[in-house]
């Protein structure tokens, strides 16, 4: 009886807001950014909202710091600032900040290098990948197939996973470039030729699936999305070639389907919505598919296609609308049950990333201005810009009312009021 009675006052308590709801997507704390495109992995924000201007009385500059260049997003805890960083085109390098100060608490280095492909070296020689963070363990993806487990707190290499080593994989020929995903006591990659389950504790490959060999042609470059598909479990996977939902436990393979690109260019986080899973690739094109499952097995159903072609950039979806940055630089809106595109701007730079409160959307062009855009499928709806910053591929990252920007040879930390 009397457990019954603390049970009814807990959900009283619940749906009055005194006891914060927790959900499956509510993967990090309020005040941090604990992995690529953020707590839930979907550029989205739901603890505050985004500022109202970018201007300099409004958004302002607390500190910034040089560093050597890196395409890694910062990861931000409560305290620290974790940024990632190619010295002299031979070494790694990851550093703790002070949040506050910008002033560094700690650093890690390892040698790692490649040479990527001629027409790919507009895109340089560094770390790619985003870190993941969970507790005190900071996951660094190292440009050599490398993974790197680090105390969060004290910098000290807990262990270092070598893909091509343990898997003989070919060395990717662009470099570790998708982000590592953290579910439950493993976290997932795309390395060593394949899609690869890792035990968080001792750093041993549990399962590898979806071999792809490596090399030139391997070496996929979409970080992998945790969700639940009817009701089942499952990480979405987009390789060089295909599109497939994976059993995080046993590794096995629901469904796939293939994805065409040049190349293999697949290189965004596929988007998922109810049970339905967006996609885009340079030189393919846009998809939406609906997924269902009967006694038979799992079925793929293709929804809409459109012409339309993402680049690097991952979407946002609000309000039953999708908003992309495509290959030919232009950001577009698209209405998610129909794939028809309500409209198109003129170019900007060749990449963004974006957050969203949903309401508004802050983008982060590669050229370096950040803009904020209302979210509106009728128009293209401006709000603000500034410029920040000169080449910008890393991810922006937003925690409580501070915005995190690094180009390619700073780290700067914006507050709002």
């Amino acid at each position: 009886m009397q457990s019954r009675l603390l049970a009814h006052l807990f959900y009283a308590f619940l749906i009055m807001g005194f006891i914060p709801a927790v959900t499956a997507g509510d993967q990090a704390a309020p005040q941090s950014w604990s992995q690529w495109r953020g707590p839930n992995r979907d550029g989205s924000i739901s603890q505050t909202k985004l500022p109202e201007s970018l201007a300099e009385g409004r958004l302002k500059q607390i500190w910034r710091v040089e560093l050597s260049p890196s395409y890694s997003g910062p990861i931000v805890s409560e305290d620290k600032v974790f940024v990632t960083e190619t010295v002299d085109q031979k070494t790694e390098v990851v550093r703790a900040l002070d949040r506050k100060t910008g002033k560094e608490l700690w650093k890690q280095s390892w040698p790692g290098a490649i040479s990527v492909p001629f027409f790919a070296k507009a895109n340089g020689d560094w770390i790619r990948a985003t870190p993941a963070l969970d507790g005190n363990r900071l996951f660094v993806a190292g440009i050599r197939d490398v993974l790197v487990c680090l105390n969060a707190n004290t910098g000290k290499e807990l262990w270092r996973l070598d893909f091509v080593k343990e898997t003989g994989a070919n060395p990717p020929a662009f470099g570790f470039a998708s982000s590592p995903l953290i579910v439950g006591d493993a976290v997932f990659v795309q390395a060593g030729g394949g899609f690869c389950k890792v035990d968080q504790k001792t750093g041993k490959i549990v399962w590898r699936i979806l071999e792809d060999g490596g090399g030139m042609f391997g070496s996929a470059f979409s970080s992998p999305f945790y969700t639940s598909l009817n009701g089942v479990p499952q990480i979405i996977v987009q390789t060089r070639t295909t599109l497939a939902g994976v059993d995080p436990d046993r590794g096995t393979v629901y469904w796939k389907q293939e994805i065409p690109a040049f190349r293999g260019m697949n290189i965004l986080t596929p988007t998922v919505v109810d049970d339905s899973i967006f996609t885009s690739s340079y030189g393919g094109g846009s998809f939406l598919f609906t997924t269902s499952k009967n006694e038979s097995g799992w079925n793929l159903e293709q929804k809409w296609t459109s012409k339309t072609q993402a680049y690097m950039s991952s979407p946002n979806i609000i309000n039953g609308h999708l908003y992309l940055h495509l290959r030919n630089q232009r950001f577009t809106c698209l209405d998610l049950k129909t794939g028809v595109v309500r409209w198109t701007t003129t170019p900007f730079g060749k990449y963004w990333s974006t957050v969203t409160d949903g309401e508004k959307i802050l983008a982060l062009d590669q050229k370096g201005d950040l803009l904020l855009i209302r979210a509106n499928p009728e128009k293209f709806d401006l709000i603000d810009q500034r410029k920040v910053a000169n080449d910008s591929w890393a991810h922006i990252a937003i925690s409580g009312n501070e915005i995190l920007i690094r180009d390619l040879n700073h780290l700067t930390l914006y507050r709002w009021e």
